[in-house]
């Protein structure tokens, strides 16, 4: 009880008041666990509604679109994603790094395929994203295949499970929790996603950056409230939000393994000096999707990265619990 109390002190601070209510921020989520915190802040109210929407669509493809022409203020999305918003011209400000999936990603295959050797002649599914094409491009370097060697299936994550289960892919390019509902129908995966390749991070636009700090602040204490108490209570948590992944609380505890959720306090680390550590971590993954011609040119850091409102939010949290 008291951490609640603590957090929703802390958000009542950061609201401030005797102000004329502003639009309300709104924060695009797509069906990942590393961003359920921000659905669990929505969900038990950390978050006043009329300040911070947070909105779940059906994939970061429609998140990042959303955000690109104005429909949403901020998203979460894979830093992949975020890198190549912005050298299509996209205003856009990184303010927080959410998670960090040490296996998140998956190639799962239907009956018979057990190694990328055997994929030539094969329909692989995927979303048009940066990271579906980089995990792509992993997986046919690892079988010795060229892209014309296979048939490509642009899906929507929200379409992989029906794709494998009745044919009409062999093999699909997911992440949790359709993963884990997957390997649980029998099928089976292959080549697993390096330790450290995927990183998820909270994109804002330039405008809401400028004009709704304040909301942005509260959206943030959301996070790390959900975080720590998923943290102190996950059984309770993944009772609550495993329903609506289709997993048992059992499983989705299980696709959480994968997930390093960050806090505020990593944030900062990765955020701030310079040059910044998420600048030198992304190093091999820039160099990527300029080889595969994802971006054009590598990312302004200073200008992308932004790790004061993290930290204004981390002080005032950590004031309250003084």
């Amino acid at each position: 009880m008291r951490i609640w109390l603590t957090l929703l002190l802390a958000l009542l601070v950061l609201a401030g008041c005797g102000e004329p209510p502003p639009a309300a921020l709104r924060v695009g989520v797509s069906p990942w666990v590393g961003y359920d915190p921000l659905v669990l802040a929505r969900d038990n109210r950390l978050l006043d509604a009329e300040r911070v929407r947070v909105i779940e669509l059906g994939s970061s493809t429609e998140c990042a679109r959303a955000l690109s022409n104005g429909t949403l203020d901020a998203a979460a999305l894979s830093l992949d994603e975020a890198l190549r918003l912005a050298d299509e011209g996209a205003a856009l400000k990184i303010v927080a790094v959410l998670d960090v999936s040490r296996a998140a990603a998956a190639i799962v295959a239907g009956s018979g395929i057990t190694s990328a050797a055997q994929l030539r002649g094969k329909r692989i599914a995927l979303e048009q994203t940066a990271l579906g094409t980089l995990v792509l491009d992993r997986l046919l370097q690892a079988g010795g295949l060229q892209t014309s060697d296979v048939t490509l299936i642009q899906v929507e994550v929200t379409h992989h499970e029906a794709v494998l289960t009745d044919g009409r892919a062999d093999v699909v390019i997911t992440f949790e929790p359709i993963r884990s509902r997957l390997l649980a129908h029998g099928h089976s995966e292959i080549l697993p996603s390096r330790p450290g390749q995927i990183d998820d991070v909270l994109v804002v636009s330039q405008r809401s950056w400028l004009a709704q700090r304040a909301q942005l602040r509260e959206l943030l204490a959301g996070w790390e409230g959900s975080r720590r108490v998923l943290a102190d209570d996950p059984q309770s948590v993944a009772a609550l939000l495993a329903p609506a992944t289709d997993l048992t609380p059992a499983q989705y505890l299980s696709a959480l393994t994968g997930v390093s959720l960050q806090s505020l306090a990593d944030s900062v680390r990765w955020l701030e000096g310079e040059p910044a550590p998420l600048a030198e971590h992304a190093a091999p993954l820039v160099h990527s999707l300029l080889r595969l011609g994802l971006i054009r040119s590598s990312p302004n850091w200073p200008v992308l990265l932004d790790g004061k409102l993290a930290s204004e939010t981390h002080a005032i949290m950590a004031g309250r619990r003084k």
